[in-house]
Formats: C-alpha cells, structure tokens, sequence
C-alpha cells in the first residue's frame, strides 16, 4: 500500500502545513512498497535502454519515465510517445516542439534519443535524475486525490523550472505557461483572470499577463517568477483566491470579505 500524505487542512492553512512536513511525507511516501518497486526496477533496466522502441516496449519502465513528466495517462499510447521521443528537440518541426505542453519536450529532451549522439540513458546518474522526478510527481498526484489545489501549489516550481530550461525567450516561456493547463491555473486564479480571459487572442493574453505579473511581482520574466519569494507568493494568492471563489459560492458576503482582505 502506498503512504497518503496527510493534509488535515485547506485552503492556504493547509499549504502551511504541508511545507512543514513535506520533507517527512516525501520520505515515507518514497519508501512505500509499490513506489519502491518501480524505482527499483527503473534504475536496474534503463541503462540497457538504448532506443525510444525499446522503452515503449516496456511498460513498467515507460510508466516511470512518464510518471516523471506528469504524462501517466499517456501510458498506452506508445506510438505518439514513441515519435516524441525519436524526433527529439533539436529539430523545430519536431513533434515535441509543435505541442503547446511543455511536459513533452522536457521528456524528450530528458530521454535524448532522438538529439543525436547516444541517449542519456547510459549516464551514471541518469536513473536517480529520472527517479527524483517520479516520485516528486507521484506525491503530488496523492496529495491531489486529497486536495487538488494542494497539487497545483506543489506542482509550480518544477513546472517553471522546465519551461525556464526548455524555452530562451521571455515570451517563449510565458507562451508555454499558457499550454500547461495546470500552471495556467495557477496563474489566472493568482493573478486574478476570469475563465473568459482565455477566449482572448493569444498575444493579448501575453500582454494582460505580463502587465499583470509586473504589477503584482514587479516583473513581466518567468524566470524572476521561479524565485523562492515570488512562487511563494503566487502560490498564496491562488490559494487565498481559490478559497475565495468556494466561500463566494456557498457562504456569506461577509466571509469573502475577510478572504480579500487577506489577499
């Protein structure tokens, strides 16, 4: 059985309080049995993995390696993650890179079977930088099915940090932001975007968002974003503003006042 992490509380309490403890979740939800098993396995085999067919073709190892990206759902269908990973990314007409989701340009990217020159999954620490991946991914899965908002929060910083890696522009990154369906709703809910807002044309959005980041953080640059004091306080806000929204709908006009305020 694998550990559930504990979240007692919503809403930003709740997001308190899992910082203060992650490191212990992390660590016993790391050593349950099923999460052992696939790590086990993916550290002894993938270093005799060579080609993106060969992966594919291997369903516990595949699940690993996308279970690192967030793409577990993507699980039977080898064909399109097998043309992700053999085409690769230094090509701009690869497949990787024509997709808004940034998930799977990092994942071929990581893989580097289709970038020439030999794969990445020979390198000595290849294994443990996929397995850190993994199991920081499938804890927030587990939090998710306790809180989702809880996962969005832990899922920030990594998907910044991919988007940061795999694009050079500003503007790349923020374009990419958009195509990340969780880290875009992050940021709408942390900067205070209607649904409707996403029906605009794309080169406004970039613009209402950049001029909204500076606003708010006092910069338009996602890698200034990724910064401990700015993810922490857009993770605030988008809890605060999420509770917001429930209590708006449910409760008195008295209670989301006292939300706002905090925000």
């Amino acid at each position: 059985m694998t550990f559930q992490p504990v979240v007692p509380l919503s809403g930003y309490a709740g997001w308190l309080f899992l910082e203060r403890t992650a490191d212990t979740q992390r660590a016993a939800f790391n050593e349950s049995p099923s999460v052992v098993r696939a790590t086990d396995a993916f550290r002894e085999r993938i270093g005799g993995i060579t080609t993106a067919k060969d992966l594919v073709a291997d369903r516990e190892l595949l699940s690993v390696a996308l279970g690192a990206f967030g793409l577990d759902d993507d699980i039977d269908n080898k064909f399109f993650i097998q043309t992700i990973l053999e085409e690769g990314t230094t090509d701009t007409g690869a497949l990787a890179n024509r997709l808004s989701d940034s998930r799977y340009s990092a994942l071929s990217e990581a893989f580097g079977f289709g970038d020439g020159g030999l794969p990445r999954t020979g390198l000595s620490f290849f294994a443990d930088e996929i397995i850190d991946r993994y199991e920081a991914e499938q804890f927030e899965i587990a939090v998710g099915e306790q809180d989702n908002d809880l996962r969005i929060a832990l899922n920030l910083g990594p998907a910044l940090e991919d988007i940061i890696s795999s694009s050079t522009t500003n503007d790349a990154r923020w374009f990419s932001m958009m195509g990340d369906a969780a880290l875009r709703s992050t940021f709408d809910t942390a900067m205070g975007f209607p649904d409707s807002f996403a029906s605009l044309d794309v080169d406004k959005q970039l613009e209402q968002f950049k001029a909204r980041s500076e606003r708010i953080f006092g910069t338009d640059q996602i890698e200034d974003l990724a910064s401990d004091e700015n993810k922490e306080d857009m993770i605030r806000l988008y809890m605060l503003r999420s509770e917001l929204d429930s209590f708006s709908s449910t409760s008195g006009a008295s209670v989301a006042l006292t939300l706002l305020q905090q925000i």
